[in-house]
């Protein structure tokens, strides 16, 4: 695991070894769960989940830029779902109601939105949601039937 992560590039390059480094750290942690190196492995495991999660990100954002909104779409979706611990979480959520606003789904960029502000209330992100949203006379509401608030639900729920 150790030699994984000793080789962990930037987000801008092939992050496989990030990949393998978190296999690697989470077979100790499931294999050994008394070990003294499971902190560590837990530790190290955040860094890789946050790693995978920047990759996500830079991706998403360069298909935004060129106004690819379902490609960047499909990448915060994967920040949303497999990385909701990572600190992308909230620019993920932002930039999913910027992206399905531009594509005129209204309902899933407000509920986006407000997912972003029941989970971060002081967030800069929510706010500039809010007020890109208010910009077409639109305020954050969470539509139920929305993939992101079936996942948040399912995740306060068990």
């Amino acid at each position: 695991g150790m030699s994984y992560f000793r080789q962990i590039p930037d987000i801008t390059r092939d992050q496989t070894i990030t990949a393998r480094s978190y296999s690697a750290f989470n077979q100790v942690v499931e294999r050994y769960p008394d070990s003294e190196y499971v902190e560590d492995s837990r530790t190290k495991i955040r860094v890789t989940l946050d790693q995978l999660a920047g990759k996500e990100m830079l991706t998403g954002r360069y298909y935004l830029e060129r106004r690819e909104y379902l490609a960047a779409i499909n990448r915060f979706r994967n920040v949303v779902e497999k990385f909701q611990t990572t600190r992308h979480i909230e620019e993920a959520l932002a930039r999913l109601t910027e992206s399905y606003y531009a594509m005129g789904i209204v309902d899933e960029a407000q509920t986006a939105a407000a997912v972003l502000g029941h989970n971060f209330p002081e967030s800069q992100w929510y706010k500039d949601s809010v007020k890109l949203l208010k910009s077409g006379g639109q305020e954050p509401r969470e539509n139920t039937n929305s993939w992101i608030s079936k996942l948040f639900a399912a995740k306060a729920t068990g």
